[in-house]
């Protein structure tokens, strides 16, 4: 690690779209940066950290906190 770090707030996005926008903000991010990812979308809290793993991504940390989930994901 090492990276930047930014955000990306997806709340109100239900799933598989919240992930789709992810990964193209993902995408435009360099090797090592991390990006915190808001979600209040039960299913997503559950499938970002999946996909995300499945594309090659590293989840580094998930956080809930009342109805919104915060999850760290490395490039």
């Amino acid at each position: 690690m090492g990276g930047k770090r930014t955000g990306l707030d997806l709340r109100g996005i239900k799933c598989p779209l919240n992930w789709a926008k992810a990964k193209v903000y993902l995408e435009t991010l360099a090797r090592g940066d991390l990006v915190e990812l808001l979600v209040d979308d039960p299913k997503g809290k559950q499938d970002i950290p999946r996909a995300a793993e499945a594309e090659g991504y590293v989840v580094v940390k998930i956080e809930e906190a009342q109805s919104v989930c915060k999850i760290v994901v490395e490039k």
